[in-house]
């Protein structure tokens, strides 16, 4: 569902080539991945019995839902919540407002992913 995209990769490689090792990188992608889905952890809203109208309520499934990958040998990090009704809440339906909770904690981590990456190339 989100995602950071590298755009220039040829030019990154030749850098990194020279001044860092792909350990470095996949320790980035890592690190800001956990940072991405803690953040959107964070954001997530969680229902209660008020707002559900339901007596009893447990929140969180869908806090609890979004999971952290690390796909194509350490080069990348997929953060994305499993529960069903995920887009739901975060784009909204006719019904309901959108709850933004992913593109805002994207749009947090992507900047010092981004500076991190920087460092590996100077």
């Amino acid at each position: 569902m989100a995602g950071i995209r590298i755009e220039g990769l040829e030019e990154l490689e030749k850098r990194l080539k020279k001044n860092a090792t792909l350990s470095d990188v996949k320790r980035v992608v890592r690190k800001n991945g956990a940072r991405l889905q803690s953040r959107a952890q964070r954001n997530a809203p969680v229902g209660t019995p008020a707002s559900t109208g339901i007596p009893g309520y447990v929140g969180g499934t869908l806090k609890r839902s979004i999971e952290l990958d690390i796909v194509n040998g350490g080069m990348a990090a997929e953060v994305e919540p499993t529960a069903e009704y995920a887009a739901y809440v975060e784009y909204g339906t006719r019904f309901m407002n959108a709850k933004p909770y992913l593109k805002p904690a994207l749009e947090e981590v992507e900047p010092e992913f981004k500076a991190d990456m920087q460092k590996l190339v100077k």
